[in-house]
């Protein structure tokens, strides 16, 4: 049993040697902890204080890609190594390494294939009450979205079986936190949730540099994933106001044409016309909108099964 805890990085030379050396490398029922450090373009030199303090992999990007690359990329270069467990922790050392195992446990006893861990956001005391309510407030949507039952949707500390890795796929790029959960909740795989607690953050969050954008940026992240699985339900709801106000007009304007007041009520076939065309329309879309999430789901599978060939085998990759 081999685990890559993966970090990914950007400018975090000062704070990298202490998650490094916080990641416990014995662990009951594992074989073999490796770290890989994803340098996401930083300018610090992250990549060279990752290798002098332990790093047993480090995967530099040329420029920052943002966030979900980063951990996509690092999901790719841990498939790569063999991993048959992937951790993810933040270089800024908010997650504490004595909590990997609780992180693990599940997934060793075979009852989860993704967990991620609950930071308890209303007892993290550098959180503001507005940045504790957007957190429990957007891990609601998740949960509505998912299907699952996290509590914590934002945390990035957690884990992934081999088998999850190769099925997920990182479209956002700008946070892969929300997307992930929401695909394997939608994928019927099994997410769990463990406490774990927070080491006190000195920096603001990179994230997060202004609360509107992050709320609009994760807003459409979470509609995009979902409509990629629910396009027909979503349509059709949407299409149905319309469609019955239309209806309720038509059947309207035949009452006031059929005891000869009809020329008095043209307006309102036309808005009724109207209002039917574009349910209509809506409807259209969802089932193209279905038609595109069958024909994606049949890449992703496609995906699933080259990459499982591809890392069938780990290859050994200077670093």
């Amino acid at each position: 049993m081999k685990i890559v805890v993966q970090i990914p990085c950007l400018n975090e030379a000062s704070s990298l040697p202490a998650v490094i050396v916080d990641v416990p490398r014995f662990i009951p029922g594992v074989d073999r902890v490796e770290v890989l450090v994803i340098d996401d373009g930083s300018t610090d030199g992250t990549a060279d204080i990752a290798r002098v303090n332990g790093a047993d992999h480090v995967v530099r990007l040329p420029t920052s890609r943002g966030l979900a690359a980063a951990f996509a990329r690092g999901l790719q270069a841990s498939l790569e190594r063999g991993a048959d467990i992937i951790v993810n922790t933040d270089g800024d050392h908010q997650y504490r390494g004595e909590d990997l195992p609780l992180l693990l446990q599940p997934i060793l006893d075979g009852v989860a294939d993704m967990v991620v861990g609950d930071r308890q956001v209303d007892t993290i005391r550098n959180f503001s009450p507005l940045k504790k309510w957007l957190q429990k407030t957007g891990s609601l949507v998740v949960r509505w979205a998912s299907r699952t039952r996290i509590p914590d949707a934002t945390s990035g500390f957690r884990a992934f079986s081999r088998e999850t890795a190769l099925r997920l796929e990182v479209f956002s790029t700008y946070t892969y936190t929300l997307e992930t959960i929401i695909q394997a909740g939608r994928k019927g795989l099994t997410v769990l949730s463990v406490p774990v607690g927070t080491n006190d953050i000195r920096r603001r969050s990179r994230l997060i540099k202004s609360v509107p954008l992050y709320v609009l940026r994760s807003a459409v992240t979470i509609s995009r994933v979902f409509l990629m699985y629910e396009a027909l339900r979503v349509f059709v709801f949407l299409g149905t106001i319309p469609f019955l106000a239309g209806c309720f007009l038509l059947a309207r304007f035949l009452y006031f044409y059929a005891v000869g007041d009809g020329t008095g009520h043209v307006q309102s076939l036309i808005l009724a016309s109207i209002l039917v065309v574009l349910g209509f329309q809506t409807f259209l879309l969802g089932l193209l909108g279905d038609l595109i999430a069958k024909n994606r789901h049949l890449s992703e599978e496609t995906n699933y099964r080259l990459k499982k060939a591809e890392f069938g085998r780990p290859v050994s990759h200077g670093d």
